[in-house]
């Protein structure tokens, strides 16, 4: 097993903040070296009390820092192709946010440098093959114990959304998991999807249609479908259900304490996706290293990137001409079979 790895994590916002805690705090083997910020002070705030770490406002800096051996990347999407070419480049392992890249040509590019390369080196956060429930329904569907699976139910809800997320965001940063749950599940490609768009919410953004309800099929006829409801209002709430040819199963139904008094009853729905994946977070984050260290990729691929960036584009050309788009997909290379 390799030495402890120094991470360089890039971006400090939401999502690069709880990694950096991530790492310092609970993850065993490894360590935060550096902290990349276009905002040197939120950098700087990112570091302080993580003896040894620096910050920094440029990503190259992180890159060519001799105290660093890995990298996370938690920057905004359409930042993401340079810093993982860089790191490819020099031969950095990688946990990269989704989407890996915002498109499918860039994503391809990254298949391609990856290839030439001959080793994997990128891990993509799909946090939700490491949640509990998710890991616990792929493990029925591959023993078989119910049958063939015949179909896949996704509900996706947000209580509201930043401002500026646009109509096109739906399926680029949230339908985006669906596509990677579905290919996680059946172990298949996608090969169209069709979106259908029905009475929109009030509480819909300017430009937004919400909800939306995607239709999915994949290569050996597997019918999945996706209720995208961004300001459902009431909390955040992610759920799969799974029709088998001799039972059902379902995942996702809010679990805790639940209380009755006062002629009440009820629990409560989390707000948000770091507190609903935190434990798959970790579970991730720790898969990375522990893989990392022992000269191996633990989770999605590079290749599963493109895909999914594949699959949102076609997800998008549908929400335009409300037709089923296939998914165009090219030649998977050898370092993915």
């Amino acid at each position: 097993m390799t030495e402890i790895l120094r991470v360089a994590v890039i971006g400090a916002g939401r999502m690069g903040a709880d990694h950096i805690q991530r790492l310092h705090t609970r993850i065993h083997g490894a360590e935060v070296a550096a902290v990349v910020d276009v905002d040197f002070a939120r950098a700087q705030a990112a570091v302080a009390g993580i003896p040894g770490a620096v910050a920094l406002s440029d990503a190259e800096d992180a890159l060519t820092n001799g105290d660093v051996n890995a990298v996370l990347i938690a920057t905004p999407g359409f930042l993401h192709e340079e810093i993982l070419h860089s790191a490819l480049a020099k031969g950095l392992p990688i946990l990269c946010e989704k989407p890996m890249t915002p498109d499918a040509a860039s994503a391809w590019r990254i298949v391609e440098a990856e290839s030439a390369l001959g080793k994997l080196c990128i891990q993509v956060g799909f946090m939700r093959r490491f949640d509990a429930e998710y890991a616990a329904l792929g493990a029925v569907i591959r023993s078989g114990e119910l049958g063939e699976l015949l179909m896949l139910h996704h509900q996706h809800r947000n209580p509201d959304t930043p401002p500026g997320f646009t109509n096109d965001m739906l399926i680029n940063d949230s339908v985006v998991h669906e596509f990677d749950a579905i290919r996680f599940f059946t172990g298949e490609e996608i090969t169209s999807v069709q979106v259908r768009m029905g009475k929109a919410s009030r509480h819909s953004a300017n430009g937004q249609h919400d909800p939306q309800h995607v239709l999915i099929e994949t290569e050996s006829g597997i019918l999945a479908d996706v209720e995208i409801f961004v300001n459902a209002q009431f909390g955040y709430e992610v759920a799969a259900q799974a029709t088998f040819e001799e039972g059902i199963v379902s995942i996702g139904a809010d679990t805790g304490l639940h209380t009755r008094t006062a002629g009440r009853w009820g629990g409560t729905v989390t707000p948000g996706f770091v507190e609903r994946f935190a434990q798959a977070y970790d579970i991730e984050v720790q898969a990375w290293v522990d893989a990392t260290r022992r000269g191996e990729l633990g989770g999605p691929s590079a290749w599963d990137g493109y895909a999914t960036a594949a699959c949102c584009e076609a997800g998008v050309e549908a929400q335009k001409n409300g037709q089923k788009v296939a998914v165009q997909l090219a030649k998977r290379p050898a370092l993915y079979c």
